[in-house]
């Protein structure tokens, strides 16, 4: 929606290939702009497998694609684009870290941290999945967070995971964890297809694939850091660089390690805010994607600069843009150049 939604502000027409899960949202989404300005078919949706995405992608008319979806298949959607030099939005997956720092306030971090990795069945690019906690405050960060999970029922708070295959994931995920760490909700055991119910496992091996992979599921990773470098060298450590939180009481501090965090937005003592200030831009780096959706930077991002340049006035006493030039309109430059920038001696 925010890629269609600035593209269209900028003055673009837009062809929407939905994933072929969700066709359904697509032709309502065309339908209603259709009988909302019938005078303008600037929106139109085009529904497919993945053949469709590829015949678009490989276009000559198309002159911009923003791709929403996995690290794989924007690869993919960048070869066939490739051909025509034509530009891409690409908007991936995520592995999002949150850091609890010795200051924070445990009770607002765990609560925070919860939503922020079970809500949508932690089916959300920018949801958290590492949990890094200063060893200061480990021990109470953990009561908390285990006190509120109980709480939390898939079918209940949340709902079922969407894309069947997705499930096969989450348990492969879930039983890896589960394994080399230790269980503090949930388990193998969490897996009821469609639904999964919240897991939460410590002490996992950072090169586990529950925590270098995307599980877009209802489960979490925490550890326990020296630090708050500690936490941020790990965080940092994954190839994937969306989105990400901070929770501490000292704004200069939090400040300094969101700036510091390699993702293309953090949110400080709140979780996922950024999405929801229209004005800040949303996007990642590595994995994640490039490019930004959202605020000025997402308007700009569907449209090109140009630079027009009118000659207002001729120079006195000098064109040096023409073989009509002689030695003394250069000595002039020379001089004038040397007044407005040259270095003068005291």
């Amino acid at each position: 929606m925010g890629s269609i939604a600035y593209a269209l502000a900028a003055g673009n027409a837009v062809v929407f290939k939905p994933s072929e899960l969700t066709p359904g949202v697509g032709v309502r989404l065309a339908k209603l702009f259709e009988e909302s300005v019938p005078e303008h078919p600037v929106f139109q949706t085009v529904t497919g497998l993945g053949e469709t995405g590829a015949a678009l992608a490989a276009d000559p008319r198309v002159k911009k694609i923003a791709f929403t979806g996995s690290t794989a298949t924007a690869k993919r959607v960048m070869a066939a684009c490739a051909e025509n030099l034509t530009p891409i939005v690409a908007e991936c997956g995520g592995k999002d870290a949150f850091i609890v720092d010795a200051d924070a306030d445990l009770a607002a971090a765990a609560d925070a941290c919860l939503w922020g990795a079970m809500a949508n069945a932690g089916q959300t690019c920018v949801g958290v999945e590492r949990v890094y906690v200063v060893d200061a405050v480990y021990e109470s960060f953990m009561r908390e967070l285990s006190e509120r999970v109980t709480k939390v029922k898939a079918g209940e708070q949340y709902g079922p995971i969407t894309m069947p295959g997705q499930v096969e994931i989450i348990k492969r995920h879930i039983d890896d964890a589960t394994k080399a760490g230790k269980v503090i909700a949930g388990g193998p055991d969490s897996v009821r297809a469609p639904y999964v119910d919240p897991v939460i496992v410590e002490d996992v091996p950072e090169d586990s694939p529950a925590v270098r992979e995307e599980t877009f599921g209802p489960t979490i990773t925490v550890r326990r850091t020296r630090d708050a470098q500690e936490a941020l060298s790990l965080a940092n450590a994954s190839a994937y660089g969306l989105g990400g939180t901070i929770f501490s009481r000292n704004a200069r501090r939090a400040t300094e390690l969101a700036r510091l965090m390699r993702s293309g937005m953090t949110a400080i003592n709140s979780v996922i805010s950024f999405a929801g200030v229209p004005a800040l831009p949303f996007g990642g780096i590595g994995d994640s994607g490039f490019g930004r959706i959202h605020g000025a930077d997402g308007l700009r991002e569907f449209a090109r600069s140009k630079a027009i340049a009118r000659q207002r006035f001729a120079m006195p006493g000098m064109n040096l843009t023409s073989f009509n030039r002689g030695p003394a309109e250069l000595e002039r430059l020379v001089r004038l150049v040397t007044f407005l920038h040259g270095r003068r001696k005291r």
